[in-house]
């Protein structure tokens, strides 16, 4: 199964493709970070988001999204567009038919170290030791990414699916 892991951020967006060989076994198949312009508007910052999303789906052919839920901490302004960035995310993970899987970072750190409060440096080297890499994949947001594409194929099931096809696409109703 090809699984795509995304960090979300709207300044820098980490994604990485796994595919699963078994429940514990994986290969990465790609990884790297979708950036944006600090500077522009945030209208423009989640279209050129979207656009480059949009490119890592058609290159990827993902047939889970694996994404990180969002976790607030102090800074309210960080998080919303964060939440935003997310939006944009569920949006090209849909237009693709992709199955989403949620997870809260503690279940990914707790799914790849055994531990729900793990450091990065301990996250980074777990996925680089699970992957079989020689580095820690770089940067940051990607190794990121891919902890949540590693995280869902230990976790993935079914039936935990987000199933947004129950829902018609005009009015959000139950078909």
């Amino acid at each position: 199964m090809r699984i795509l892991g995304i960090d979300p951020g709207i300044g820098i967006c980490g994604f990485g493709l796994i595919e699963t060989t078994s429940r514990a076994g994986a290969k990465v198949l790609d990884y790297g970070a979708v950036t944006t312009k600090v500077d522009a508007p945030m209208a423009e910052r989640l279209l050129e988001l979207y656009e480059s999303l949009t490119e890592v789906f058609k290159e990827t052919k993902p047939e889970v999204v694996a994404i990180e839920k969002l976790f607030f901490s102090k800074n309210i302004t960080t998080g919303i567009a964060v939440a935003e960035a997310r939006g944009v995310i569920l949006l090209v993970a849909e237009q693709f038919g992709v199955k989403i899987r949620e997870y809260t970072p503690n279940e990914i750190k707790k799914s790849l170290t055994g531990y729900g409060s793990a450091t990065k440096t301990q996250m980074e080297e777990m996925v680089r030791v699970h992957l079989g890499l020689k580095e820690k994949p770089k940067p940051d947001d990607a190794a990121d990414a891919l902890a949540a594409a590693i995280t869902c194929g230990l976790l993935y099931r079914e039936d935990d699916i987000i199933e947004t096809e129950k829902f018609s696409n005009t009015r959000g109703r139950r078909k």
